[in-house]
């Protein structure tokens, strides 16, 4: 572990952490894709601000933004909100004034790292304003999370194998990595799992736990994390999935002690059950993400529940559709259906705060792709237009 750098954290507040619901803070972390804003804001009563990020190239720039209608699951025509390279995944604040961005670059100030950008977002418009961008201490970024105090970012370096944590002042500048966590181990998989590839970082309901998933070496780990100093404890736990099975992403239930990864590499969904008084995960077992029979190359991408806790969702890129399960309280699984997402490579997805539409990124056929919920059943129907948006990766609501 790096030693930790002498920062001295904003005077004026308190550093005791104010404690939150469980659905206060699945909304803080983004995870049901709100960031926070007001109606007046926003616009209409019925329009929320929607981000995506992108790999930037031949046919986006950046992080674009629109309007979404949460009457309708109408979508407006995205612009551009900020010149930013490879801003393949976002995260805000909850009251909606910051929007975070991994640059999901190899080389960064003469580095071998990828950066982090923060910006300031305009309340009508979408315009991000960068603030501040410090090097994320691995190549290639791929996901970040802020933590419940809305002062320390977190970061998953895919290439690097590192997750980072990183200082965010009052105006949401960034500082340089205070810790940085590396693991060691490999997996079956030598043109996958060669060492580390970390993918996630998540924040628990407690603020008291980081965690982390690792595809390279098929494990999620649990850091302890103080909430007040940033402080990451040194001796993480590691949790295992069957060998090979590469956990991409995590997903927290709303109210019930469950954990789910979804497995990049064998297209299956891990459930797990947590104990957040010590942070420790007990692995129940896994459930496919693919129909029976399917022959065709898949790799899976995002997982998310539903507001309500009832339903649980997964992306396949291959088979490019969405898998849709009711849950039980306990954590058992049922298949409700697979939908196609009308599109190529549905990279990400993500809820909207009502839970009434899914928006699904569809990477190689640069489009969105709505879907509405049905929140008795959990299917889900498409609806609306695909709207084009070069090569989306990501998509968060405010």
């Amino acid at each position: 572990m790096r030693p930790q750098s002498q920062v001295r954290y904003h005077p004026s507040m308190d550093d005791t952490p104010v404690p939150l619901t469980r659905r206060e803070w699945i909304a803080s972390t983004g995870l049901l894709a709100g960031i926070g804003m007001s109606r007046a804001a926003r616009g209409t009563q019925r329009d929320r601000r929607l981000f995506v990020g992108t790999y930037t190239g031949t046919s986006s720039r950046g992080i674009y933004t629109c309007l979404f209608n949460e009457a309708t699951g109408a979508i407006g025509s995205p612009t551009l909100a900020a010149d930013t390279p490879n801003p393949s995944f976002l995260t805000g604040s909850t009251d909606g004034r910051l929007l975070f961005a991994v640059n999901e670059i190899e080389a960064f100030d003469g580095a071998r790292s990828g950066s982090v950008t923060s910006f300031a977002a305009d309340a009508v418009t979408g315009r991000l304003t960068r603030i501040s961008t410090q090097a994320s201490l691995g190549a290639a970024p791929c996901h970040l999370a802020l933590d419940r105090t809305g002062r320390f970012l977190a970061v998953a370096n895919y290439t690097g194998g590192t997750f980072a944590v990183l200082p965010v002042g009052v105006d949401g500048r960034l500082g340089p990595a205070q810790t940085v966590l590396r693991n060691t181990g490999s997996g079956p998989n030598r043109a996958r799992q060669d060492g580390p590839h970390a993918h996630m970082v998540l924040f628990d309901t407690t603020g008291r736990f980081l965690l982390g998933a690792d595809l390279g070496i098929d494990r999620v780990l649990v850091y302890r994390f103080d909430p007040a100093s940033g402080a990451v404890s040194p001796a993480p736990a590691a949790f295992e999935v069957p060998p090979g099975s590469g956990p991409r992403h995590l997903a927290f239930h709303p109210h019930d002690p469950l954990l789910f990864a979804i497995n990049e590499l064998t297209s299956t969904v891990s459930t797990f059950i947590w104990d957040e008084t010590t942070g420790w995960l007990e692995r129940r077992g896994e459930e496919s993400t693919l129909p029976p029979g399917h022959s065709g190359p898949s790799s899976t991408a995002e997982i998310a529940v539903h507001p309500s806790g009832r339903f649980l969702y997964a992306s396949n890129r291959g088979h490019d559709s969405i898998t849709c399960w009711g849950l039980s309280s306990d954590g058992q699984m049922a298949l409700i259906d697979h939908v196609p997402t009308r599109g190529r490579t549905p990279r990400h997805f993500a809820i909207d705060p009502s839970g009434r539409w899914l928006i699904a990124a569809n990477q190689a056929s640069d489009s969105l792709a709505v879907f509405a919920i049905d929140e008795e059943s959990g299917r889900l129907t498409p609806t609306g237009p695909l709207v084009p948006v070069g090569t989306p990766v990501c998509v968060a609501f405010t």
